[in-house]
């Protein structure tokens, strides 16, 4: 996307090269627009027409942190949210009202945008949400703490999170969501010239104490018309190569082989696998086989991350893993074995795999086995932000998809991370990994998702590392059809 850059005075804070300028106390939030003219691309592909752009918005926070945690307490319960508040140097959480907070997305209706065309028409207004959490955030004055703590992405991509902190540091930027829930929305702007004007929504100005003249943003938008282009991109997920943790310090496993305990410490921090019900369920059909396909995730709710290392065996594509463990200072206090690593050469593996981190079954309606998944070995990754507001949750995992973790095939050691308040989610979508139902009768099944089977890693409770979810199988041979009940209304 091409873009114009300048810069602008808005809502009383002036971007400039350095940062931001303060002429008086900055506001607790702040809506500015990076650039006064932003170019957007329409392109029309057969049926379908697509505009690309970004409005450069942005939100900056004042004196001090903007901080929210949203967080249930079960799946049959509402999602609360709190803001911290800082008085006289103490931040205290005060409870949001009911709505504000309906998903994980952000708060909801955060943001109005108005396009309107060069007469000054409004031809399109929606909603947007915010979380403040963003990726490319940059502290935008000099005075402005070095770092920024609080995560890089929103969170409920999982519809079974339970927890999300949301921040924009104070002094730094956040970027503000401009797209539309639907592209549609945005299908009747031609080429031409248009102004989009952001505001902040008048029950969030009240709430957050933003003034009316830091609340809204405009700019120019030329919408010029492209021809679509064919673009080729490697496939991600959990499954793509991961050839980096060789290279990053943190993910080093240790140069030689741990002084081994004799049992897992008694007390001190561990972590605590814990299972979420299966989800992105679906039925699919190949080679005239019916196959049911899922995701599947296992978080750490526990007070250590989980770390285990693989040493590998010389001249063989295997290793030993041990666990490690740490006293409440973070310090190593010593390791255990914990079975082996195995080098997997597949096509759209190519990484080290931990064996015995979770096990997939399919059970029938009285709960024995009916049919097991071919998936026994797993590449440990935060690719999921399950709950944020446990104590000692990580809030920027480096470790997030293959890229970053589970070694090459040069390596001679490796670590592997599950970090405090994050899941690990694997995609069972291919034939000896989904489940095989095309014998099965018509009825009800469960999805049984388990955490640590065989017991090789300690943790706080074995209790909770069993997650079951209810599917139905009707149909007939040649036409299979799948129902999947809601958890407690979430369809997932």
């Amino acid at each position: 996307m091409k873009r114009t850059i300048a810069v602008i005075a808005a809502g009383g804070l002036v971007l400039a090269g350095a940062g931001v300028a303060e002429a008086a106390a900055p506001p607790a939030l702040g809506l500015v627009a990076a650039s006064r003219t932003v170019t957007a691309e329409r392109y029309v592909d057969g049926d379908d027409v697509y505009l690309s752009f970004n409005l450069g918005l942005h939100v900056i926070a004042g004196k001090d942190a903007f901080v929210v945690k949203a967080k249930r307490t079960g799946y049959d319960k509402p999602i609360v949210a709190h803001r911290g508040v800082v008085r006289k140097g103490k931040r205290t959480w005060v409870k949001l009202p009911a709505g504000t907070v309906k998903d994980f997305s952000g708060l909801r209706d955060f943001t109005t945008i108005t396009i309107s065309d060069a007469k000054g028409k409004a031809v399109v207004t929606y909603r947007t949400a915010f979380c403040g959490n963003s990726a490319e955030s940059a502290r935008t004055r000099p005075n402005a703490p070095a770092t920024n703590p609080y995560p890089t992405g929103c969170g409920g991509q999982n519809p079974f999170t339970l927890g999300a902190v949301w921040g924009v540091q104070a002094g730094w930027n956040a970027a503000v969501i401009d797209q539309p829930r639907s592209a549609t929305v945005l299908r009747s702007l031609p080429a031409g010239k248009y102004t989009a004007t952001a505001t902040v929504n008048p029950r969030y100005r009240e709430l957050f104490g933003i003034p009316a003249k830091n609340a809204t943003a405009k700019v120019a938008v030329n919408v010029v018309e492209v021809k679509p282009e064919v673009e080729k991109s490697l496939a991600g997920g959990h499954e793509a190569h991961g050839q980096v943790a060789d290279r990053l310090p943190e993910f080093r496993a240790a140069a030689s082989r741990p002084t081994v305990l004799r049992a897992a410490p008694k007390s001190g921090p561990k972590p605590d696998l814990r299972s979420l019900p299966a989800w992105g369920i679906a039925l699919s059909r190949e080679d005239g086989r019916w196959y049911v396909n899922f995701g599947a995730t296992v978080w750490n709710a526990g007070s250590s991350p989980l770390v285990v290392d693989g040493f590998r065996r010389t001249g063989t594509d295997l290793m030993d893993a041990y666990q490690y463990f740490f006293d409440a200072g973070g310090k190593q206090v010593g390791s255990r074995p914990a079975g082996t690593m195995e080098w997997d050469d597949r096509e759209g593996h190519k990484h080290w795999h931990f064996t015995d981190f979770a096990q997939y079954t399919l059970l029938k309606s009285d709960k024995k086995l009916a049919v097991r998944s071919g998936k026994e070995a797993f590449c440990l990754a935060n690719t999921d932000a399950v709950d944020y507001t446990i104590a000692g949750a990580k809030w920027r995992p480096e470790n997030t998809s293959l890229e970053t973790s589970c070694g090459a095939n040069t390596v001679v050691a490796v670590r592997e991370v599950l970090d405090i308040g994050n899941g690990d989610t694997y995609s069972q979508d291919r034939p000896g990994q989904s489940f095989d139902v095309t014998g099965l009768p018509n009825g009800v099944y469960w999805i049984q998702v388990k955490a640590n089977p065989v017991n090789r890693l300690a943790e706080l409770s074995t209790g909770n590392n069993t997650a079951l979810r209810k599917i139905v199988l009707g149909g007939t041979a040649a036409r299979r059809t799948l129902t999947v009940p809601p958890v407690h209304g979430i369809k997932g």
